[in-house]
């Protein structure tokens, strides 16, 4: 029984078993932990629409893309470790693997300080850039500026659980996210409906129940003596493993860097239309964010199997688990989109009570609906290729989807279709020119995948033909 517990708890060795078991063992947790962490944004938006306002729910929907654009450090530190301890941990190469995550741990600290040093002082000028309307900008305020005060406990989750995935383990991850899920919906109802703090509860209750990840998260790592040395001597900034992450995890960084920008630009577009139009956007993300995540688990899933795999010289278990995560992924996704069509209406209602808001978040639901699929199989082959190290192509297919497709058509379209109903262009732009760019993500990763100059990156390879 003891064995039984140490090996779900443990780190999880990826190179051995059927490829599915091992994916589906691995997949599973980790869609579990993504709902939960979906739920933390989730619950606030329920919370604060439904006792605050559809004000107030704009507000929060306002702050996301001035969020994730000054988390971009995070990203590339993020996906840097992910890939160096995967590998480490299939070559078995513990040395390298405790120095890159104290090297990882190190930057994230680094990176907090920078992040709140930039973005709480000029929280009210990025505001004002995406057109933040004046019936919501003292709340947007709040909720930004007290979010980026607790980004330390956030960064902290955010890597120390990507290092455990790493290293195999999804489970423990998963138990803390539906500890701190569970108090953060505790706090928000509490700060929220009880005290009366309207969206700045929200966000208390979103950095407290975090840091509480963070913690456990931290402290479960140093207990795996046997997999990893987290020491003081290992958080000392090495110049060559603090290069090698840098060079692995920047193009996802800079990938996230426009990405973010330009939801900016969207953002600014939506506001625009009106704090009714924002309000629908950010109910509509947030199913968005809940539809999207066995996406993304399966393609972290792959992400960390690719990198085990490709540590341990195994090439043949790659194919293998490239077609089985490929079969359940798409199978998922059709499931998910035929949901979405069906309860679409009784997933807004749950944001909202006005029935115009509504009726547009239907209708952008069933636009975005068959984008999922196409989802599916760019976050499998991008996993593949991030996986494997190959980190530069999913940065030019993000700017090329982002920079080319989304945004120059949004504009194009709202432009377009103006009109006295809608004087800043139709609703329809923000969401027909994301299907479109999904689209088009999906063709590029798949012909890059195709060319399979990703065989060729291994970290480990390369430093032992050195």
């Amino acid at each position: 029984m003891l064995k039984r517990i140490n090996a779900l708890f443990g780190a999880q060795d990826m190179t051995e078993g059927k490829p599915m078991s091992v994916l589906l063992r691995f997949s599973i947790p980790l869609l579990i932990g993504n709902f939960a962490q979906q739920m933390y944004s989730t619950v606030d938006s329920i919370i604060v629409g439904r006792y605050v306002g559809d004000k107030a729910l704009s507000s929060i929907g306002t702050t996301l893309p001035v969020i994730n654009l000054l988390l971009v450090l995070f990203m590339a530190v993020s996906t840097g470790a992910g890939i160096m301890v995967a590998q480490y941990y299939g070559a078995k190469d513990k040395e390298s693997l405790s120095r890159s995550i104290g090297n990882a741990m190190t930057l994230v600290f680094i990176s907090s300080l920078v992040i709140m040093a930039v973005g709480i002082p000029l929280a009210g000028q990025l505001l004002t850039l995406t057109k933040t309307p004046v019936e919501t900008f003292d709340m947007a305020y709040s909720y930004l500026t007290i979010t980026l005060s607790g980004i330390l406990g956030v960064g902290y989750y955010n890597i120390v659980s990507g290092i455990l995935r790493g290293l195999g383990n999804s489970v423990f991850p998963l138990l803390t996210l539906l500890l701190a899920s569970i108090l953060n919906i505790f706090m928000d109802i509490w700060f929220v409906a009880g005290l009366g703090m309207g969206v700045a509860g929200a966000a208390w209750a979103t950095i407290i129940s975090q840091a509480v990840s963070a913690v456990l998260c931290i402290a479960k790592l140093r207990r795996m003596k046997d997999v990893v040395n987290l020491n003081a001597s290992n958080l000392v900034p090495d110049k060559k493993l603090t290069g090698q992450l840098l060079r692995l995890g920047l193009p996802a960084g800079i990938t996230q860097a426009v990405f973010s920008m330009s939801m900016v630009f969207v953002q600014a577009l939506a506001n625009s239309m009106g704090y009714q139009v924002v309000t629908c956007n950010t109910a509509v993300m947030r199913i968005d964010g809940f539809a999207m995540m066995p996406n993304f688990t399966f393609g972290m899933a792959i992400a960390t199997f690719v990198g085990q795999n490709i540590g341990a010289d195994k090439m043949d278990r790659v194919a293998q688990g490239t077609k089985d995560i490929l079969k359940v992924s798409l199978t998922t996704s059709f499931v998910l989109v035929a949901c979405l069509l069906l309860f679409g209406e009784n997933l807004i209602r749950m944001f909202t009570t006005t029935e115009e808001i509504i009726n547009l978040g239907v209708r952008q639901i069933r636009i975005l609906a068959a984008g999922y699929v196409a989802m599916a199989i760019s976050q499998v082959f991008g996993g593949i290729m991030r996986g494997a190290g190959d980190t530069m192509p999913s940065m030019w297919i993000s700017m090329f989807t982002v920079v080319v497709v989304r945004v120059p058509l949004a504009y194009i379209w709202a432009s377009l279709t103006r009109s006295p109903d809608h004087p800043a262009g139709s609703p329809d732009a923000l969401f027909f020119s994301l299907l479109i760019s999904w689209i088009a993500g999906a063709v590029c990763n798949y012909l890059w995948y195709r060319r399979g100059t990703w065989r060729e990156k291994s970290l480990v390879a390369h430093e032992q033909a050195a």
